[in-house]
């Protein structure tokens, strides 16, 4: 669902563009190829494992999630190894939504052979920054020697050591990032604000909310990756994923989230349309105790959200957006004593 909705927005900003997609299981795989369409090109994990015999012994030493997050530099390295006409190419996390044509992204990526983005935390996140600097979410390589050298050298990282855990300079498959620009020459650091935009930075920036698009310190918000954001029930109460950070106020949150809302019921109307037994599986947050122990706090900063048709409320007036200086204020707090 997630993936479609993805595709759907970039088709409708870039029409000329393809979206080459890691199928992880044979269902995801039969949806996607029933839209028959020649620039939605699948390619199962199953090809891709064929191709990668480290990749495949790899995957015996570590969970599913750290597993996935090993595939991140194999994809797009098997995709420069195995279709010639790729000559640029950008990486997209699937929990993303196109808002605008991404032709910065391009921009960026053609003034160099490698392009990274920032976190962009805010002075009072700059904690999470020992989890990386940079984000995994939108990445890009050139098809020149600098390119495909990164991408070779993040896969042997990451074939090595990619755990959900912290060690000196490593962290999943992210940390590595850091190290590329001192590895390789022609790393570009996106400067756009619009361009993966996120409940980790988007208190860094102005907004303006018009009729045809959403504007970012003045440039159009290119793309917005929805991390964390999940069910909690049914579809009507939602975990905004921005608790850590910095809950939206009303107004752009639903420029953007209800888009995003939008853009997820479409996509579910399109893949019945090929495939009418489809039925979408919901990922709800796992209801632990430490979410029943947060729960009061997240009551008081409204990052739960109750779904009211197109709009997401919570109902604190504004007083979500102190959730993330709050809780790091805390934290120190409790690392004093």
């Amino acid at each position: 669902m997630q993936g479609v909705a993805l595709w759907r927005s970039l088709k409708s900003n870039d029409p000329d563009s393809i979206l080459w997609v890691l199928a992880l299981d044979d269902e995801a795989a039969s949806v996607l190829r029933a839209f028959d369409e020649p620039q939605l090109r699948v390619v199962t994990l199953g090809i891709l494992e064929a191709a990668d015999e480290e990749l495949v012994a790899a995957k015996a030493n570590r969970t599913r999630v750290e597993y996935y997050f090993t595939l991140s530099p194999c994809w797009p390295r098997h995709l420069l190894r195995t279709q010639p006409e790729i000559e640029q190419l950008v990486y997209v996390d699937a929990d993303m939504l196109f808002f605008s044509n991404p032709q910065a992204v391009w921009n960026d990526l053609a003034r160099g052979s490698i392009l990274l983005c920032a976190h962009r935390f805010p002075d009072f996140l700059r904690h999470y920054e020992r989890h990386g600097k940079f984000n995994v979410g939108v990445l890009g390589w050139r098809r020149d020697a600098n390119g495909v050298a990164c991408l070779d050298w993040w896969r042997e990282q990451c074939l090595e050591w990619c755990y959900d855990k912290l060690e000196p300079g490593r962290y999943a498959d992210q940390k590595y990032l850091e190290e590329w620009q001192r590895h390789f020459v022609g790393v570009i650091e996106c400067q756009h604000p619009g361009v993966n935009l996120a409940p980790w930075n988007w208190l860094n920036d102005r907004y303006e909310s018009l009729a045809d698009c959403v504007r970012v310190d003045g440039k159009p918000l290119v793309v917005f990756h929805f991390a964390r954001f999940r069910a909690l029930r049914g579809d009507w109460w939602w975990q905004s994923g921005q608790f850590d950070y910095g809950v939206m106020p009303w107004g752009i949150r639903n420029a953007i989230y209800g888009a995003y809302w939008r853009a997820l019921q479409a996509a579910v109307e399109a893949i019945r349309a090929v495939a009418p037994e489809w039925n979408p599986t919901v990922r709800s947050a796992r209801l632990s105790r430490e979410f029943w122990r947060m729960l009061p706090l997240r009551a008081l900063f409204g990052s739960d959200w109750l779904r009211l048709g197109n709009f997401f409320v919570s109902g604190r007036l504004g007083l979500g957006r102190y959730s993330g200086r709050c809780l790091a204020a805390l934290r120190k707090m409790r690392l004093r004593k």
